[in-house]
């Protein structure tokens, strides 16, 4: 009988509950009650509003799984040069470019890892994002781009959040690398954000990319407001002409003659810009249609999957709760709203100067959430003319904006990489 009793104390002793507030617990419970209301936050925003669902939920679920107590289906310090060298794992000499080899991370997650730290190379590797932009290019029509190149300085004028962002973070006492991941919300990317944030400071990435996502979700409440501050109604009801057709020949072109114009500027781009073009050129070639749709739908949605458990896992109570965290997501809403005034003041600067011919409010969509935010454009210009068809139009400053978000990255990667 005794020894039941022992059992069943033993057993009580490793539940979740026991663990939660244990006094020996890293984590007080406090802090675990403040997390799982940020986490049914974002199952609210994902589910009952709709908001970004299929990003929203896997991320809220990996933050679910890395704040159950005892769990530990990551390890968060296998990713970290100091677990080794505290441990005696590996030598000061054995490092490479002062860092420890992947390869003996990649041995440590295989040989003592959970399940969602293996998920969790593919975003150390900088695999998930770039896989990514694969699917989002191949779903993308570049068309209104080609047809009237000049959409690219919206684009352009949209990334001015990156820059105010960054030097506000540096003002706030963060490293220029965690000034560059943090800024890199901006560009309303979610993959670009998580390349640059585990590259330059990935003790920072489950604050960065629960922000980056958030704020992409709430595109639709967040930018109107701007768009009605910083636009007249006259210009609000602009009608804009028919795009010029594009022929097949440019649609091949295009994606091959951007990769190689800047990745020659800008190399460290290459991941997002190239694999973004790759998947447009499988659909614009007429001849990879299985390559087209696979990149569409089953290996964007099994990466999406992946990515959003394994980052939202990187959020748990210790690395979330704290100063910083507040600061990312102050300068995150910041950097978007900049960013949409930017793409704003550039549409309007190009409506005066067209005489104008250019609807101001395709500016907003110059930020790179593809398509929310030229469907938000379109949205707010019927609302002043139902006859307003303005989402064909909105369509070339938002793939300018993804370009120009990964422009942003590389420029980032190559200063502080």
């Amino acid at each position: 009988m005794n020894e039941l009793l022992i059992a069943i104390e033993d057993f009580l002793k490793t539940t979740g509950i026991a663990q939660m507030f244990s006094s020996s617990s890293d984590t007080a419970w406090w802090q675990y009650l403040i997390m799982y209301v940020i986490i049914g936050t974002l199952f609210y925003l994902a589910i009952v509003k709709k908001y970004e669902p299929l990003l929203l939920m896997p991320i809220a679920f990996g933050m679910l799984l890395a704040n159950l107590p005892g769990a530990e289906l990551i390890h968060l310090e296998y990713f970290f040069d100091e677990y080794y060298l505290e441990n005696g794992i590996i030598a000061t000499e054995e490092l490479v470019n002062g860092h420890v080899p992947m390869s003996r991370m990649i041995e440590e997650v295989i040989n003592n890892g959970g399940l969602v730290d293996i998920l969790y190379l593919g975003v150390k590797l900088g695999v998930y994002p770039s896989l990514i932009f694969l699917g989002v290019g191949a779903m993308t029509d570049f068309s209104p781009l080609i047809s009237n190149p000049k959409s690219l300085l919206m684009g352009a004028g949209a990334q001015l959040g990156v820059f105010v962002a960054f030097f506000a973070a540096l003002f706030l006492g963060f490293t220029p690398a965690e000034a560059g991941a943090i800024g890199i919300i901006g560009g309303a990317d979610g993959p670009t954000a998580i390349l640059v944030t585990k590259e330059l400071a990935p003790q920072l990435l489950g604050a960065i990319a629960i922000a980056a996502y958030s704020y992409m979700a709430l595109i639709p409440i967040i930018q109107p407001p701007f768009m009605r501050l910083l636009t007249t109604e006259k210009e609000r009801t602009i009608k804009m002409t028919n795009l010029r057709p594009v022929s097949k020949l440019e649609k091949v072109l295009f994606p091959i003659v951007v990769t190689f114009i800047v990745c020659l500027i800008v190399p460290a781009a290459a991941p997002l810009v190239g694999f973004l073009m790759l998947g447009n050129l499988f659909n614009v070639s007429g001849v990879a249609d299985r390559l087209s749709k696979t990149a569409q739908n089953e290996l964007i949605n099994i990466v999406t999957i992946c990515l959003g458990v394994s980052v939202g896992a990187t959020a748990n109570a210790q690395n979330f709760l704290k100063l910083e965290t507040l600061y990312i997501i102050a300068l995150g809403l910041c950097a978007f709203c900049v960013s949409t005034c930017g793409g704003l003041i550039t549409g309007k600067i190009m409506c005066k100067l067209t005489g104008g011919k250019i609807n101001p409010l395709i500016g907003s969509a110059g930020v790179s959430a593809v398509p929310m935010a030229a469907r938000v454009s379109q949205d707010v210009g019927r609302e002043y003319d139902p006859s307003n068809f303005l989402l064909m139009h909105a369509m070339g400053p938002n793939v300018a904006g993804v370009i120009g978000s990964a422009v942003a990255a590389g420029v980032f990667l190559s200063f502080f990489g």
